[in-house]
Order: C-alpha cells, then structure tokens, then sequence
C-alpha cells in the first residue's frame, strides 16, 4: 500500500461524518450525536520500512433540538467517573489514616 491511499484513508477516517452523527427526529425533538476523534499514525525508513496508525472515537454527546432551541447534552463516561471515585476515595482513606497516626503521636507525647 502506498503512502496517498493511506492519507486518502485516514481523511476519510476523519471526515465530519465520524464527529457528528446521523441526526434522527421523534416527538418534535431533533438528536445530533457527537463524538470526540482522534488519530495517529507513523512511519519509519529502513531496509524493511513500515508504519502504522489507529483512530479511536469516544462519545461526547448530543445536541438537542426542541421548540427553536438548541441545548447541549453531555455523555457520561462511567469508565472515567468509576476510576475518579476509586482514586478519590483512596486519598481520603490515606488522608484519614495520616491523621489519626499524627494525632496519636501527640496523644502519646502529651
């Protein structure tokens, strides 16, 4: 495969398309997916040469259309809200522990 045909297939992996989805209508409310798209690729020379790349989408969410007005509606990333809560709540249990261990110290020196 040549270096145009892989260019031509990552602009087409990239088109407007893969950000915003296929509008669809029910009840009087319009609904316009969003994502968010992001690509790499390299190369290297050399006796054998090669390369590579990749492109990975994510939901961002929506734009609503209802009665003349347009709101945002984001995705949630449970994946991205579960790895928050676990680091979260193991800087408090760390917090908490530092301070019961300092205040038994100065119990101790008292």
């Amino acid at each position: 495969m040549d270096v145009q045909s892989l260019v031509a297939q990552a602009r087409d992996a990239l088109s407007v398309e893969r950000v915003f989805g296929t509008p669809y209508e029910k009840d009087g409310i319009a609904v316009v997916p969003v994502a968010n798209v992001r690509a790499g690729g390299g190369g290297g020379g050399g006796p054998t040469g090669g390369g590579g790349g990749g492109v990975e989408a994510r939901p961002a969410g929506a734009f609503v259309i209802q009665n003349g007005s347009v709101r945002w509606q984001p995705a949630v990333d449970v994946n991205r809200v579960l790895a928050f809560a676990v680091v979260a709540l193991l800087t408090l249990r760390s917090i908490v522990r530092i301070r019961a261990k300092t205040k038994r110290a100065k119990l101790k020196a008292s």
